[in-house]
């Protein structure tokens, strides 16, 4: 039987990347980036991706990283604090 569901409420932390805070997208990824190109590579669950300007990483409540473009972000996701 098909049935509907719901996705739960997670809060997740985020930081949107730009040619201005490459450090603290760093930081922020804790050691799970190659830094050998002009743009970072990410270390996700599926394997490297890269990280394009404007994208967001996101931190998942596992803390596993991986991009997001920024219009499914907006539509998926809502502020709740600015986290430090």
């Amino acid at each position: 039987m098909i049935k509907e569901y719901r996705k739960k409420p997670v809060v997740i932390k985020a930081v949107q990347f730009t040619d201005d805070n490459k450090p603290e997208c760093m930081i922020f990824l804790e050691g799970n980036f190659d830094n050998t190109l002009s743009y970072p590579n990410i270390k996700t669950l599926e394997g490297v991706m890269r990280i394009e300007p404007n994208e967001y990483i996101i931190k998942g409540v596992k803390g596993e990283f991986y991009p997001c473009k920024p219009d499914i972000f907006k539509l998926t996701y809502e502020l709740v604090s600015n986290a430090s």
